[in-house]
This record gives structure tokens, sequence and C-alpha cells, in this order.
């Protein structure tokens, strides 16, 4: 308690309490880049038809009940009714089951293929371009010798050289055909930033080189990975369902490439049964499409030749 009192002749100042103040809530905010994306048309359309894909994909068990898409559920060739909502294959298969369920496989196959694809590529391409010497030398022998090998009969002939071939197996033949195009950019990029006054000055307080690499280095080529993965991905899930479409993978997996691939296998189009490969091939175009979208909007943020239109949507 306060015994101090107030001078003689000077009336006593009441002391007011400390004002409480309201503790601020903590706000999330998106990444610039993320935000960007958004604002860009082109991206935006693009990101939410690749969302509704990946939430087909998660909640395919919720969407279409089955234990196994591929087991005979009607009457072969029916045309989509009530009961059945893309129809019936000549088998007797529901069509909208397998659409749905071989969404969680075709995405999976080419968003990982991608992902190992474009680490392949950083890895090779990134080491070449800033250590250079014999390493350079030789990784980039190794790149050009992958480029110039036809890409899509390679594949064909080491799909079909494996016994078993499957999903994963696309993934192994994609990963270790794929990557050279994506090291090639990643090197020319390396090699005109390894010269930069950021780069030097790292080197001059001795950070090590990982560090020169993952934290001045990359960063500044993010873009360029993000387009570099975007493409990959594409490639990917092309190139999946076409090795599927031509019988090089495994024709008991449900995948949109096995969907076309027993449609074709059953004469579809020539008997009229265009519910039986329409789907599949609308959901490939639309998830190409999306990454294709994506893939402009990157091109339209970060060259700022493209951005005359940005300020106007």
């Amino acid at each position: 308690m306060d015994n101090t009192k107030p001078a003689s002749g000077q009336p006593a100042v009441p002391v007011s309490a400390p004002a409480q103040t309201k503790p601020r809530r903590l706000r999330w905010q998106a990444p610039d880049w993320v935000r960007s994306l958004m604002r860009n048309r082109k991206s935006r359309i693009g990101i939410i038809i690749l969302v509704f894909f990946v939430l087909v994909s998660i909640f395919a068990n919720q969407l279409a009940p089955t234990r196994n898409a591929a087991r005979i559920v009607g009457p072969g060739s029916k045309a989509p009714s009530a009961q059945y909502i893309l129809g019936t294959s000549r088998q007797g298969q529901d069509i909208y089951a397998q659409i749905v369920h071989g969404a969680q496989l075709s995405l999976t196959v080419g968003f990982l293929t991608g992902t190992i694809i474009i680490t392949i590529a950083i890895l090779v391409g990134i080491t070449a371009g800033y250590i250079g010497g014999w390493a350079d030398e030789i990784l980039s022998l190794i790149t050009n010798v992958v480029l110039i090998l036809p890409g899509l009969p390679l594949i064909i002939v080491v799909a079909g050289w494996i016994e078993r071939p499957g999903p994963f197996t696309v993934v192994l033949v994609l990963s270790l055909t794929s990557w050279a195009y994506g090291a090639r950019v990643l090197r020319s990029q390396t090699l005109a930033l390894r010269n930069s006054e950021f780069v030097a000055a790292a080197r001059v307080v001795g950070e090590p080189t990982w560090r020169i690499v993952i934290f001045e280095i990359l960063p500044n080529m993010t873009s360029l990975v993000v387009s570099s993965w975007i493409g990959a991905v594409l490639y990917v899930i092309l190139a999946e369902a076409g090795l599927e479409f031509i019988g090089l993978g495994d024709a008991n997996a449900v995948t949109w490439g096995t969907v076309l691939y027993w449609a074709q296998n059953n004469q579809a189009l020539l008997t009229g049964n265009w519910w039986a490969f329409v789907p599949a091939g609308v959901c490939i175009a639309l998830v190409g499409f999306s990454l294709t979208l994506i893939n402009y909007g990157i091109d339209e943020i970060t060259n700022p030749r493209l951005r005359s239109d940005e300020g106007k949507e």
C-alpha cells in the first residue's frame, strides 16, 4: 500500500491502473508465391482443377465405396444411367468406380515419378554446374547420352524387358529416362549463378559448398525448379497412360490408362460404347490442362515481359 501523501496545497492525483492490452490474434498468411499464383487467372483455374482431382483421389473410398473397382457389378456395355453414372464396361465393370479409384494410382505415379525426376535433375544439374571440372564433364556426358536416346522407344524396351510390369515399373522406367532435360536446364542456370556476387560473398565468409547450393543457389531457381517439376509430372501422367494403353503395364491394376487399354481391347470405339473411354480421356486431358495452366501462370509471374496484363485481372 502506498503511504506517500501529496504536498500541502496540491490535490491528490489518482493513479490509474495500467491499461490491459488485448492479445493479438495471429493470422496465418500464405507465402507470397502462393498469393501470386492465386491472383493469376490461368494458374488459379489450373489449381482449382488439379485440387479437385486430388480430392477425388483422396476421398475415392467415400465417393465410390468398393473393395475392388475391377469387379463385375452388372450387365456389360450398359449406357450411363441413374444406377451406373458412367455406364459399365463390356465385362460389366462400373466405369465410375474405375475412374474414381484410378485417379489414386494415376496421380500417385505422376507426382511420385515427377518428384524423383526433378530430384535427380537437381542433383546432377547443380553438381555439374557448380563444381565444374571433371565432375561437370562426366555428368554432362551422361546427360547428353540420355538426351540423345529416343525416349518413347527406350521406355517401351525397358518396360517390355521387365518381367512383372506394373505402376511402379512405370515409375522406375520414367525416372531413369526422363531427368536429363531438366538437369541440363538447371546446369545452365547454375553456371550463371555460381559467379554472382552473393555466391562469392558466401565463399568469402567460409560457407560450405552444400550450404551455398541449398541456401544461395537453389532458392534463386525456385520458379525454374517448380516449372520443371510440373512439366515432369505432366509428361509422366501422359506417358503412364500411353504405356498402359499399349499393354506395357499391369492390366489388372485400375488406372486411367488401363481403362483405355480395356476399352481399346473391347473395341469400344467401333461398337459405339463411348462411355468406356471418354471419361478416362477427359480426366487425363483435364489434369494435363490444369498443369499446363499452372506452368503458364508461373511463367507470367516470374517473367517481367509477360506481366503486362497481370494488374488488370
